[in-house]
């Protein structure tokens, strides 16, 4: 695996990585506010044709937008990232589909969970985003059309926008 904007602080042991978000950082473009920022840490592998990636996660979210989850990546303009995402004090699934400018959708988790599970299934240019508190009974919430383009680059992503940063773990990242 490998980085695209390597954090400061990381580790990787066990199969857990944990990183250390730092603050200012975010993946998006344009939409209502119109800005681009693409230094989000996101630590990834390269994956050819339909595949489901998987992890278990969680953080220390602290500031609004602080973000930890999935992406799915085949250039600055064309990504997909999905996870939770703080808002407004609460935790929510989050999913931003970015093809040349970023659309968002959110559901609020109504039992902040102190882990969660994010899956995304790629069939072709579509993708299917599915969470899960226990890893066995999953509710899809998302899916779009991304792109037909291989490879993509596929792993783990963290961002804090307006805060100072936090940290985020993952576990059990795997893609079949």
């Amino acid at each position: 695996m490998e980085w695209h904007n390597e954090p400061a602080e990381w580790s990787e042991d066990n199969e857990r990585i944990t990183m250390n978000v730092q603050g200012q950082t975010d993946a998006w473009r344009h939409t209502k506010h119109d800005f681009v920022q693409d230094d989000a840490p996101f630590y990834h592998r390269e994956v050819d044709g339909d595949f489901t990636a998987t992890v278990r996660f969680s953080g220390d979210y602290a500031t609004l937008y602080d973000q930890a989850g999935l992406m799915i990546r085949e250039d600055a303009e064309t990504w997909l990232k999905c996870g939770v995402e703080l808002l407004d004090g609460q935790q929510h699934a989050s999913a931003v589909v970015t093809r040349e400018v970023s659309d968002w959708s959110v559901v609020p988790l109504s039992d902040p969970p102190e882990w969660l599970w994010i899956r995304v299934e790629r069939t072709g240019a579509t993708v299917e985003v599915s969470y899960s508190e226990d890893g066995d009974d999953w509710t899809m919430f998302r899916q779009a059309t991304l792109t037909e383009a291989d490879p993509l680059q596929v792993g783990v992503l963290g961002a804090a926008p307006q805060g100072d940063g936090f940290e985020a773990r993952f576990e059990r990242f795997s893609v079949e």
